[in-house]
């Protein structure tokens, strides 16, 4: 993990290291917002975090949950830019008042119509994939039964299991992510080029960015950079876009 490799490289503990990550955070979320950056996302824990050692993972539940609770305080970014919060993944593999203050938090925040602040927490694309997946057949299935018992002629029942294929759309309307845009730029920082499982299916077109300091150390000019990196290639992108959109009409 990022924020350990740079407790270990400042000789602080873990913990510190941390917290120092989500006080970047902070200065980074208000940079984006006064650019005019609707949408911010981060990867905060992914599921396999879970396998670390347990005061680790239990110490990081704690902070997390002591950040959620400052992000719903009067004087907070959040108030102070109106954003709305969606906590993405398995909420319900975090501990209680964890998922109880990050449910307070999107429902707090729901109305409101300034920048969307998205959090991958218990998260890894593949469970959400699969979790699409699922929720695709619940939604048929219950469709195909609804019709099979208003109707019992083959026509209608061969009708109804043709509806019962799963399309991309359906699985994309049951991504975490359906409400919000597919990320135009991916920042990793620590100069690391994998994706770790985060936003797989979505990234297909972003701009992906490996800027080598750790990311407590990222800055305001790190940001700017990577946003001058991205309008330089950003004809390329919007006509491979376009292309795809095009080919998948068809």
């Amino acid at each position: 993990m990022v924020l350990s490799t740079f407790a270990k490289s400042r000789n602080v503990k873990k913990g510190a290291g941390h917290r120092v990550g989500f006080t970047a955070l902070t200065s980074v979320l208000q940079y984006c917002y006064e650019m005019g950056v609707k949408y911010v996302t981060v990867y905060a824990f992914s599921i396999d975090n879970f396998k670390r050692q347990r005061d680790e993972v239990q110490s990081l539940m704690d902070l997390m949950k002591e950040k959620i609770d400052e992000l719903l305080m009067k004087e907070s970014i959040v108030n102070k830019y109106g954003v709305k919060i969606n906590f993405w993944g398995n909420l319900s593999l975090l501990s209680e008042p964890v998922r109880l203050a990050a449910e307070k938090a999107m429902a707090s925040t729901a109305r409101n119509t300034g920048p969307v602040f998205s959090v991958c927490v218990a998260y890894t694309s593949t469970n959400e994939i699969v979790h699409a997946i699922e929720e695709s057949f619940v939604e048929k299935g219950d469709r195909i039964q609804e019709r099979y018992c208003n109707s019992y002629s083959d026509e209608s029942i061969w009708a109804d299991n043709m509806d019962g294929v799963i399309s991309v759309t359906d699985l994309e309307q049951h991504f975490y992510t359906a409400d919000c845009p597919d990320p135009d730029i991916v920042i990793r920082t620590s100069g690391e080029s994998r994706l770790s499982n985060f936003l797989l299916w979505q990234t297909t077109f972003s701009h992906l960015q490996n800027p080598v300091p750790l990311w407590p150390e990222f800055s305001f000019r790190h940001l700017i950079w990577a946003v001058l990196q991205y309008q330089r290639v950003y004809p390329y992108l919007e006509h491979r876009r376009s292309s795809s959109k095009r080919n998948f009409e068809t």
